[in-house]
């Protein structure tokens, strides 16, 4: 059956009913969402960068889907870029197909980014799931496609498998320090005028959006790129019924505070923030306690997912590791794409452009 691919600038301008043929993105990843990509395209992207959503459907309906960004401008390193619709905000990313083994779809799809119209020396797709089918029939196809691919690590991922857990449960299988630590701290703080907050519900929002850029304003982290990313994202999830907000406050004042998503049985813990000034109180820790409970407890998740970083505090909580690869591909039909081919692939780049050439004479 023919595959027909349709381009579009803006994610609302897609058929209204296309995510429903992709539902089961928002079981692996909330990052696999309309409503991720719509607020990554509005609010985290940089000045100049526009979006392109892909779709290649058939007679019976869609198939496949890929949302991808284009940076503005030239840059003398990577040339024209087209990169995946994500950046540091992104956890996972991942074409969508209806079906897991459909390579026709992912062909149709690759083929729209190679010939649709939008010149590019480069294109990066990050962060994906290296354990993932689609991993390695995306490099088959990109081959295909006449790209000269590269893959890369992009960082490890530390998750919780739940297995049917209480807290009480789980909180056993701690790190002894870690549980003596918990326990110790939790008394000391709560008996000492701190308390523990979640929100979830979009009539509290916006006191918690308060709280939390107060508390990230006075912690170690640096100022926010796109500043108005992390109130709408708090916002959105709100409105999804995704939101788990918590806070720590110290005689009424917030001093930790953590933006935890649930989707589909998957509890994500995207943002951590402490005020340096209470760091000996473990407010954070105490505050990952309390989240832990409420998502084990009332959520009852199957997954923890602590998302990017190989930090080392991750591996006290979660107790397994997957890693997020990154899938590089240089444009042979360019000669700034021939030139970055042959120094991260060879000579064979610098080949195949010059035969691509010789045969378009």
């Amino acid at each position: 059956m023919n595959l027909v691919a349709e381009i579009f600038e803006d994610i609302d301008q897609l058929p209204q009913d296309i995510f429903k043929a992709f539902s089961r993105g928002a079981t692996v990843s909330f990052c696999l969402t309309r409503e991720w990509w719509r607020l990554l395209s509005r609010h985290g992207l940089d000045p100049g960068t526009r979006s392109t959503f892909h779709m290649v459907c058939d007679a019976r309906g869609v198939r496949g889907f890929m949302a991808l960004c284009q940076p503005e401008g030239w840059r003398w390193n990577t040339g024209r870029r087209l990169e995946a619709l994500a950046n540091y905000y992104t956890s996972l990313y991942a074409p969508l197909l209806t079906q897991d083994n459909d390579p026709e779809a992912l062909k149709a799809l690759v083929d729209s980014v190679v010939n649709g119209g939008r010149n590019f020396d480069r294109l990066d797709l990050h962060p994906l799931d290296h354990d993932s089918p689609v991993f390695a029939r995306l490099i088959e196809t990109l081959r295909g496609a006449g790209l000269g691919v590269q893959a890369y690590f992009r960082f490890g991922n530390w998750y919780l498998k739940v297995e049917g857990r209480s807290w009480e449960a789980y909180q056993s299988s701690l790190p002894s320090q870690l549980r003596n630590t918990l326990r110790r701290k939790s008394r000391q703080f709560l008996s000492g005028g701190g308390t523990l907050d979640i929100v979830s519900q979009a009539d509290q929002v916006e006191v918690a959006i308060q709280a939390y850029q107060q508390v990230y304003g006075s912690s170690w982290k640096q100022a926010e790129p796109h500043p108005e990313f992390m109130p709408e994202l708090i916002r959105m999830a709100a409105r999804m019924g995704w939101l788990r907000l918590g806070v720590a406050r110290l005689e009424g004042k917030p001093i930790a505070a953590q933006v935890w998503i649930v989707c589909e049985g998957i509890a994500s813990i995207y943002k951590l923030a402490y005020d340096g000034q209470y760091a000996k109180l473990s407010a954070g820790s105490i505050l990952t306690a309390h989240l832990m409970a409420h998502v084990l407890d009332v959520d009852r998740v199957n997954e923890v997912d602590y998302l990017t970083g190989d930090d080392a505090y991750k591996k006290d909580w979660m107790s397994h590791r997957r890693e997020r690869w990154g899938l590089v591909a240089f444009n042979r039909r360019t000669w700034h794409g021939a030139l970055q081919g042959m120094a991260h692939l060879g000579w064979q780049t610098v080949r195949t452009w010059k035969d691509r050439q010789g045969g378009s004479a």
